[in-house]
């Protein structure tokens, strides 16, 4: 038992403090090692960052992209509903004639009696036959407008399927780091 205490004054056994710096030297080497898987995690951490950065960046360019396409088409699809309205207009004027000539084609029923009457008449509608005819050449001008928008928004749409695929080339070359990085660094 006296072995076993020691005074202050005995010398430390040599064996001893070699097991005390050989475990204190483990415990540096462990603290660096920790270290530097540290920083190696905060840089593959900044990395990741920054290919997440450039990804939002790729996705928005696609996003404002596609709403510029968006508003090509309806400012075409708005020019054709202004076209159809104007269409519509004119189908009413033709309605609103044709019921005209309804009415004055049923006061020549009583034909017999008013051969005189029926050629005044007669010569309103040829006057609303003229009118309808002119209004026919007005409604063929607006069909060759409409026509046309057709025309423009059939190129609009070739227009903007050539800037769809022009997206998907930009896509995939844009993907084509994050392939990389994917092979490099694979996620389970």
């Amino acid at each position: 038992m006296a072995e076993e205490t020691r005074s202050p004054t005995q010398p430390i056994d040599p064996k001893l403090l070699r097991a005390a710096r050989s475990f204190e030297a483990i415990l540096f080497s462990q603290i660096e090692i920790q270290e530097k898987l540290s920083n190696d995690l905060k840089n593959a951490i900044r990395f990741g960052m920054v290919i997440l950065g450039l990804i939002a960046v790729s996705i928005l360019v696609l996003l404002l992209t596609l709403s510029s396409q968006i508003n090509r088409i309806s400012a075409v699809v708005a020019d054709m509903n202004r076209n159809f309205e104007t269409v519509t207009g004119q189908m009413d004027r033709i309605s609103g004639s044709m019921s005209h000539m309804v009415e004055r084609v049923a006061l020549l029923e009583p034909m017999d009696a008013q051969t005189a009457a029926m050629k005044g008449k007669m010569k309103q509608i040829d006057e609303d036959i003229a009118a309808m005819q002119r209004t026919i050449g007005t409604m063929g001008t607006h069909v060759t407008e409409v026509r046309r928008s057709v025309e423009n928004m059939a190129t609009t749409i070739d227009r903007m399927d050539d800037e769809v695929q022009m997206m998907a080339a930009d896509m995939q070359y844009m993907a084509k780091p994050a392939r990389t990085i994917k092979k490099m660094f694979p996620v389970p």
